[in-house]
């Protein structure tokens, strides 16, 4: 019940709480219970909807509402508010058919459009090109984002036999990716080796069978990457492929921060011990190279955000 300076109380519908509206910091109190109340139930709602755009960015076809709860542990009214809410903003799609809901468009649209504002530019993707073309193997960009990595760009170079075209949208598993030794080898140990305990050895994929299973592995194999001066991954981050790394700095001085990684992955047959330094030296001369472009990068973002608010 609630009491109010002119003596009538009430139930508050619908809330656990009873406040005494009797003085202005009663009322303050109640006023900030409620907010906190109401941003708890938002912050709730985002991640459920998040969680529900990325299962189905990961399913290749539609997936029925009911399957949608049982996945998510959600009851299916729950559900069905957010893929309506999704589909009125026309961010998921329902099949007249089947019913069945998917991904538009919209987020592929978003994720060009984010990349096109990086000024991800021809000359970047050309040294890329010719990596992939030197090497006959798929060669991939990675940049350093939320101490993490995102792949942003590719080349195929393999033109004949097996080819390994990776899925872009895939998360990189640090402590199982090449990408991702590469980067956390030019930390400070305690900090790298942070960053991955804090983000466990699991992943959203199935990992291959010679990931790192725990922080001392995963140490070891780190200190390997140092000591080579490039990083490796066979059959860690999938089975039956292998992949060499290095880091590129945000330009050529020596002191620069990393700005990301550039990789070639392919095939664990073809991607041998004996080939290792080989491909290394041809990320190592790409690196220099990415590093001479990356400040130009850099300001022709800042110059487009600029006349953008002109």
């Amino acid at each position: 019940m609630i009491e109010t300076e002119c003596g009538w109380s009430r139930t508050m519908a619908g809330s656990k709480h009873s406040f005494a509206y009797g003085s202005h910091s009663s009322w303050e109190r109640t006023r900030k219970a409620l907010k906190r109340r109401g941003l708890k139930l938002t912050v709730t709602s985002v991640s459920r909807c998040l969680t529900l755009l990325e299962l189905l960015a990961g399913d290749r076809d539609p997936v029925e509402l009911s399957e949608l709860a049982n996945r998510l542990d959600m009851p299916v009214s729950a559900i069905h508010r957010l893929v309506t809410t999704l589909v009125d903003r026309g961010w998921v799609i329902q099949d007249t058919a089947s019913k069945k809901y998917g991904l538009s468009l919209r987020m592929c649209t978003l994720a060009l459009r984010n990349l096109d504002t990086r000024n991800l530019s021809d000359v970047v993707q050309s040294v890329l090109n010719r990596v992939a073309t030197e090497t006959h193997e798929c060669c991939r960009l990675a940049v350093l984002e939320n101490r993490g990595l995102v792949w942003v760009a590719r080349a195929q170079g393999a033109t004949a036999g097996l080819r390994y075209d990776p899925d872009m949208g895939q998360e990189i598993a640090l402590h199982a990716t090449a990408s991702g030794k590469a980067w956390l080898g030019t930390l400070p140990e305690e900090e790298a080796l942070a960053i991955v305990y804090s983000r466990g050895f699991d992943a959203p994929h199935k990992l291959g069978p010679n990931s790192a299973r725990c922080i001392d592995e995963f140490r070891l194999r780190l200190a390997e990457t140092r000591q080579r001066g490039f990083a490796t991954s066979v059959e860690e981050c999938e089975a039956g492929t292998a992949a060499i790394a290095v880091p590129f700095r945000a330009s050529s001085a020596s002191d620069a921060p990393v700005a990301g990684t550039i990789s070639v992955a392919g095939p664990v047959i073809r991607i041998t011990p004996h080939h290792w330094r080989q491909l290394a030296d041809a990320l190592n001369r790409a690196a220099t190279e990415l590093a001479q472009i990356w400040p130009a990068r850099a300001q022709a973002r800042s110059l487009g955000s600029t006349s953008g608010t002109l």
